[in-house]
């Protein structure tokens, strides 16, 4: 969803305009509820299409994303959503750094795949606190934020860990053998 915080002009490279702890825990458990969305999106599609093993890989990933969230929500104190009612940023592009697109998706991909997929939204994710730190003022908001960045680079250097111990695919994994059947 793309929002901006209310009452706050977007900084030039579109990241919002932050100016509290609150605002920047709202905007991260954001980020990671639509990852964790999509993610569970991404898993219905799998399995539609009978590919079970990515489907779970998918759904492991959006419980662990909600986990992210859960965390934050712990952390900040928050029961539900943030305080003071509905927050909204803008994001860069049409949606979260986390979130991952739908065109990426195969129906015959494979969990290396799904990994970097994964990979490519924790790398953008870590992108974006990168750009925020830059552009926070020194201090406290700053120092949540360099904060996040870490924890963004710490899951980079997991789903590479996690790619190294998942075999690639083979070079003809999208040939079918068995396509599907169009009748009129």
């Amino acid at each position: 969803m793309t929002k901006k915080a209310a009452g706050k002009a977007p900084a030039k490279d579109g990241i919002a305009a932050l100016s509290s702890i609150d605002d920047l825990m709202a905007m991260a458990l954001a980020m990671e509820s639509e990852a964790a969305e999509r993610y569970a999106e991404f898993a219905e599609v799998m399995e539609a299409h009978n590919n079970r093993e990515v489907a779970e890989l998918f759904g492991k990933m959006a419980r662990i994303e909600n986990l992210h969230a859960q965390q934050i929500r712990d952390k900040m104190g928050w029961t539900d959503a943030p305080p003071g009612g509905a927050r909204a940023y803008r994001w860069e592009g049409m949606e979260g750094p986390e979130t991952g697109d739908h065109g990426e998706l195969h129906y015959l991909m494979t969990p290396h795949h799904a990994l970097k997929i994964a990979r490519m939204n924790e790398q953008r994710a870590h992108r974006f606190y990168e750009k925020l730190v830059a552009s926070a003022p020194v201090g406290e908001l700053r120092a949540a934020a360099e904060e996040m960045l870490e924890e963004e680079a710490e899951h980079v250097r997991l789903m590479d860990d996690w790619l190294a111990r998942t075999p690639a695919p083979s070079v003809n994994w999208s040939e079918d053998l068995d396509p599907p059947n169009y009748h009129d």
